[in-house]
């Protein structure tokens, strides 16, 4: 990182303090700012290519620092494996749970912990010219990933080739952008080995899937993968339909024509859930204060697969779904159950529904609870309720003893090293798991306040 600071030295005459600013801890927080006291001692053009030049210095570090890290990984792994070995763990099962640690100390989810070591390991072993440009600055980790993610199809050998054929180092993308990576990636890896890039197009159909994440203001991006005739299929489909519906002209409840996207989102709603309002048959958790739900309190509420979501937005639900049954008779379709949760804490405790077995009601007691993934930095939806000190070891079927992971995160936990305790709880705390790696690092998972109780700070 000295080299990098080094290296401008000469390109602007107040450049000097430009670097020391930079060594400063405070020049992070606390950059030149024009109209300072350089106001009348250096021109304003020169205090505004101060800002530029401290800006270009520390995107080059941020670059070199992922260099950095990419060795760093992969140096963890190696170690992480030797130790496997020399514990006995089969050479199958050696270097389970690495991306999860790297993740932890990343502070990034599993998901993407593994995908990192993925990243650094094609960077340190097979492509060193990629390597080289992100540690001198002339690429950033995005298109560093660009071009390892387009050579994924290919043998060791010839993405090596393919590395020293774009040589990245040799500054072949200044200026470029990403499509042009890509698209360069792309044609040297079909020259190498055009078997293969065709294969890995094929097996892409394999990887069709669906997602939902949260939007903001109470909206979701539901998200498909398909192979490119379903895809086009399905939105030609959409497009006919919105365009049926805008040529008759017909308008909302609010007397308000919809746009040909709003009627595209309806007509998807509609098809996938068969109902107009997509609520009929779906399952959503939605948890709020009583105040909220009778009292028009403001306290937001939450809703499960989501987070949290507009105390009105709330009440709108439960009303519209209320308002929708056709007789008195009939089932309705929402139901309320009340949760008891601690005073002080918030703790969710008990509720006064009834189950046959206790797995299944403590199941669906726990996922209120904990939301989403216990596991720090993990979003994922809950796949499994496990018990937090093995059955094995002990450990009761109980609340306390309990935790939401999802599938990985839950396989994790099972590998040599990693233990999760319950932390006891006072008058302050929410249910609480301590996370121990096999390197003796430690993490502690808080679960999520619940509607009306806000996390202590003391």
């Amino acid at each position: 990182m000295e080299r990098i600071r080094e290296s401008r030295a000469g390109a602007v005459a107040p450049d000097a303090l430009v670097r020391a600013r930079l060594t400063s801890p405070s020049s992070l927080t606390n950059p030149v700012q024009p109209g300072t006291a350089l106001a009348g001692i250096v021109p304003a053009a020169t205090v505004s290519g101060d800002l530029i030049e401290q800006l270009r210095v520390l995107e080059e570090m941020k670059s070199a620092i992922t260099a950095l890290q990419a060795r760093v990984a992969v140096a963890f792994d190696l170690a992480q494996r030797a130790e496997q070995a020399g514990a006995g763990v089969p050479a199958s099962e050696r270097g389970q749970g690495v991306g999860a640690q790297v993740a932890l100390a990343r502070r990034e989810s599993p998901n993407r912990g593994s995908r990192l070591l993925g990243f650094a390991k094609a960077l340190v072993t097979e492509m060193p010219r990629t390597l080289a440009a992100l540690k001198s600055g002339q690429l950033n980790e995005w298109r560093a990933t660009l071009l390892v993610r387009e050579t994924a199809c290919l043998s060791v050998e010839d993405r090596c080739a393919v590395d020293e054929e774009l040589a990245p180092d040799a500054g072949t993308f200044e200026g470029k952008g990403d499509r042009a990576i890509v698209a360069a990636a792309k044609a040297a890896a079909y020259r190498r080995d055009p078997r293969s890039v065709a294969g890995r197009a094929s097996r892409a159909a394999s990887e069709r899937t669906v997602s939902l994440r949260p939007a903001p203001d109470t909206m979701t991006y539901l998200t498909a993968l398909l192979p490119v005739a379903q895809g086009v299929a399905v939105y030609a489909a959409l497009s006919r339909a919105a365009d049926s519906a805008r040529s008759t002209g017909s308008a909302d409840s609010g007397g308000v024509v919809p746009t040909r996207g709003q009627v595209m989102a309806d007509t998807l709603v509609e098809r996938v859930t068969g109902t107009p309002g997509g609520f009929s048959g779906i399952n959503l958790d939605l948890v709020m204060t009583d105040r909220t739900l009778f009292q028009g309190d403001s306290e937001p509420a939450r809703l499960k697969g989501y987070g949290i979501v507009a105390a009105e937005w709330g009440r709108t639900v439960v009303s519209a779904e209320q308002s929708a049954q056709p007789t008195p008779d009939t089932e309705f379709d929402v139901w309320l159950r009340r949760l008891y949760t601690a005073p002080g804490t918030g703790e969710l405790l008990t509720s006064d529904s009834k189950a046959r077995l206790f797995p299944a009601r403590l199941r669906r007691f726990i996922e209120t609870r904990d939301d989403t993934c216990r596991t720090p930095y993990c979003d994922a939806p809950i796949r499994h309720i496990d018990h937090v000190v093995p059955w094995r070891s002990g450990g009761k079927t109980s609340l306390a003893n309990g935790a939401g992971l999802c599938e990985a995160c839950n396989h994790t936990k099972e590998n040599p090293g990693w233990s999760t305790a319950s932390l006891p709880g006072d008058t302050h705390d929410v249910h609480t798991l301590k996370i121990s790696t096999p390197t003796g690092h430690t993490y502690q998972s808080k679960a999520p306040p619940l509607p009306g109780h806000q996390p202590s700070r003391t």
